[in-house]
């Protein structure tokens, strides 16, 4: 089954986290591995990688995976942007590197108005000089599915198996598969017959094999509105059917579960969700 968790802060250290994690009753976790709102980052101490690595060893809570800052962007023409989206990128994955963190999920980008295969190129560029500054890294950028909204890439499958087909290096590349946004761009997931044929169209466009985390994420926004809203699990359109589809899928055992739902200071929207999710489990 699903290994289910949520995004936590690492405010006052990365890690804190864990705690927040533990506290919740997180299987898996998902951070960011710098400050989200601002390029600059405070090199890591080995202190900093000490500390976390212990709570990670202490609490047991894993995969833990690493979420890029949404500043990036390597999809833009604009190549000032461009050529700062890419350095912070290895930036990041250095971080999560030296910290034994094996995923960070990056959101393939928009084109701001170049066209989609001007966007896609770039992005292929920017990931093979990623790759190219990081030889023999065990850390894999996940790229995520979107919704779709104004210019951004990655709202189909296809985009995520072009990248992976055309980037250098592109084997070391995997998908990370957001239910809100896979639903906002046209993906059924609520009917047996739906969420059939979306993981069909998965496999048969990128390979199972290559899925590696999911967000779990319920969407305020209907089928195809091409909306990023994430709402709390049963709350919103996909519905408790549609979780209870992914929560029950054999193929996604040992997978990283993630929610990415609204909470407040004291977490208890985390507590909620998983326990709503846990319910779904028919095993």
């Amino acid at each position: 089954m699903l290994r289910l968790g949520a995004h936590e802060s690492i405010a006052g250290g990365l890690h804190r986290a864990f705690d927040r994690a533990r506290s919740v009753g997180c299987d898996a976790v998902q951070i960011f591995v710098k400050s989200n709102r601002a390029w600059a980052v405070k090199p890591l101490t080995d202190e900093d990688v000490a500390r976390f690595r212990a709570k990670a060893e202490e609490t047991g809570i894993q995969p833990v995976v690493g979420h890029a800052s949404y500043l990036l962007n390597p999809g833009t023409p604009d190549e000032t942007l461009w050529a700062r989206s890419r350095d912070t990128l290895i930036v990041e994955l250095e971080r999560c590197e030296a910290l034994g963190v094996p995923y960070l999920v990056l959101h393939p980008g928009s084109h701001v108005g170049a066209g989609e295969e001007v966007g896609l190129a770039l992005v292929a560029q920017a990931l093979g000089q990623v790759h190219a500054a990081t030889p023999g890294f065990r850390t894999q950028i996940l790229l995520e599915t979107t919704a779709g909204q104004g210019t951004n890439l990655g709202y189909c499958f296809e985009h995520l198996a072009w990248l992976m087909d055309h980037a250098p290096e592109g084997g070391r590349l995997g998908v990370c598969l957001d239910t809100c946004h896979a639903f906002a761009a046209g993906y059924e997931l609520r009917t047996p017959a739906g969420y059939t044929a979306t993981m069909e169209a998965f496999d048969r466009t990128i390979g199972l094999e290559q899925l590696k985390a999911i967000h779990l994420n319920d969407c305020k926004g209907d089928l195809g509105s091409r909306k990023d809203r994430h709402e709390h699990i049963g709350q919103g359109c996909i519905s408790l059917d549609g979780f209870r589809h992914v929560v029950n899928d054999p193929r996604l055992a040992g997978l990283p579960g993630l929610l990415e739902t609204p909470k407040s200071d004291d977490l208890h929207e985390d507590r909620e969700n998983l326990a709503v999710l846990r319910s779904l489990r028919e095993t």
